[in-house]
């Protein structure tokens, strides 16, 4: 299960409560074009519209080796493909809560390209502070076992 791009900043940026796996939408070239590692999610989210889940501001870059196609859009919206019922639990839960949908990574799972999403609540300032807080005294921490022996 390779993963082709991720999310960094999502877990950072989100307090992630729950999270699922989708299909996405993609044409031929835009598979090529992930798996040879031209997708990003940084600054991408989902919307629903019409009970139907889109995928916007991904990039997918143009594959190099495809014919010449001047209209390719590389931030198009991308349909994701997930069953009415769980796309009518989570715009519940985002009506409730006031919550947004960000996407974590995009991965393959049996020749499928496949997309991890997650439902988070967006962090205050002082979360994040306490968030970077945490991790270089962590990394600290790490570092300091590893001199000792």
């Amino acid at each position: 299960m390779p993963t082709l791009a991720t999310n960094k900043r999502a877990r950072f940026d989100y307090e992630i409560l729950d999270s699922l796996e989708v299909g996405i939408v993609l044409t031929g070239q835009e598979v090529k074009a992930a798996k040879t590692g031209q997708a990003k999610l940084q600054g991408a989210f989902v919307h629903i519209r019409n009970d139907e889940a889109w995928l916007k501001n991904a990039s997918i870059t143009r594959y190099k080796h495809s014919g010449a196609s001047e209209d390719y859009d590389p931030t198009q919206s991308r349909k994701l493909l997930m069953h009415k019922r769980e796309i009518k639990k989570w715009l519940k839960k985002m009506e409730g809560e006031r919550l947004t949908i960000v996407p974590i990574s995009l991965y393959t799972k049996a020749g499928k390209i496949k997309l991890e999403i997650g439902i988070g609540r967006g962090k205050r300032e002082f979360e994040k502070r306490d968030t970077i807080k945490k991790r270089d005294l962590d990394r600290e921490v790490r570092t300091r076992k590893y001199v000792s022996r």
